[in-house]
């Protein structure tokens, strides 16, 4: 099947690049860059010569892609992805965003948090895209809404807790950590090497993160109730993978043994999610490069307060490897198709 992947020299269209050129059966029919368009691939990027014989286009007229491909990755900067996704769906073309133009399904909410919507009918269309959640919707979606890296490391340990209603659903805290490349290709002060090499920073803390209302979005449809969440992100000295630890407070009937018997029922079968045994905590060097997100459970009785601990890479599943596990189900393919890799040892 012929793709497209619309921004693919930003760090999540590389990263889908990456992905889809070892997919079975997925073929990269254009590539959209606005910096280098009319530049070969493998010119700009040189980890892709001789592994892509394209150049990059410019997104300006993304109704002429639609007779070339027939779905299309949108890893555009938001706002800028939802004028395409519009072209592009009119014309038939499904479409895999992951950006944050869908997936909210409060228009009011949207606009709070970023502005007016540049095609708002669109939003009950989407999918949001957490195929450990949505996955039977997945399967008949014509557009996704690929969720945003804090989320998913939050929302796939939280949500079997939530769904078994053994958490409170006020007093939900967010602690996670990200490598920088998160951030995009941004040359902001706070993004340099010399500014962050050895360092570790918190932004935007409490409320003021554009992932928080996603996190309550999810969680709340999860759990049949309003979920509040308090979340401090932080940039990590490294260039990719995520580290997020959510405290809890467990209802009071209920017990440890509870949560990890619903974590394992939840992930017995996920091709994906890991539930690593009693003890063992993730860490970000098996997982950086892949689309598993590995998942661990701590109980603190004296505090009264259940801990989740979550490593994922935040391009891989957090980003393009969420998207093609989405596009795999889009399009009736093997779910795991193109992403069963490993990370690098050492």
């Amino acid at each position: 099947m012929k793709v497209a992947v619309l921004g693919a020299s930003g760090y999540t269209g590389l990263e889908l690049l990456r992905i889809l050129l070892r997919h079975p059966e997925f073929e990269v029919a254009a590539a959209t860059s606005e910096q280098r368009a009319g530049r070969p691939v493998g010119e700009a990027f040189p980890a892709l010569r001789g592994r892509l014989d394209l150049d990059f286009e410019s997104v300006d007229d993304a109704a002429a892609l639609a007779g070339r491909v027939e779905l299309a990755f949108t890893a555009l900067p938001h706002a800028a992805s939802a004028p395409a996704v519009e072209t592009l769906r009119a014309a038939g073309v499904r479409v895999v965003d992951l950006s944050a133009d869908f997936r909210l399904r409060d228009l009011d909410t949207y606009r709070e948090w970023y502005g007016e919507h540049p095609a708002p009918a669109r939003l009950g269309e989407a999918v949001y895209g957490l195929p450990e959640l949505h996955r039977g919707a997945l399967a008949e979606a014509s557009l996704v809404a690929v969720p945003g890296c804090y989320p998913t490391s939050a929302l796939l340990p939280l949500a079997p807790l939530l769904r078994a209603d053994l958490v409170e659903t006020t007093g939900l805290h967010v602690d996670a950590k990200s490598g920088v490349s998160g951030a995009g290709r941004n040359l902001a002060d706070g993004y340099l090497f010399a500014e962050l090499d050895g360092d570790c920073r918190a932004y935007q803390p409490g409320f003021q993160h554009r992932h928080g209302p996603e996190m309550e979005q999810e969680a709340s449809a999860l759990a049949g109730e309003a979920v509040h969440v308090s979340f401090v992100p932080h940039l990590l000295p490294t260039t990719r993978g995520m580290a997020t630890s959510v405290y809890l407070r467990p209802r009071f009937e209920a017990n440890a043994a509870d949560a990890r018997r619903a974590l394992a029922e939840a992930y017995a079968d996920e091709p994906f999610v890991r539930l690593l045994p009693e003890g063992e905590t993730p860490n970000l060097r098996s997982v950086v490069g892949t689309n598993f997100c590995d998942i661990a459970f701590v109980a603190d009785d004296r505090n009264h307060t259940w801990i989740t601990l979550s490593t994922l890479d935040n391009l891989g599943k957090g980003a393009s490897g969420g998207a093609v596990q989405c596009a795999n189900l889009v399009c009736g393919f093997e779910e795991t198709a193109g992403l069963l890799d490993t990370a690098l040892l050492p």
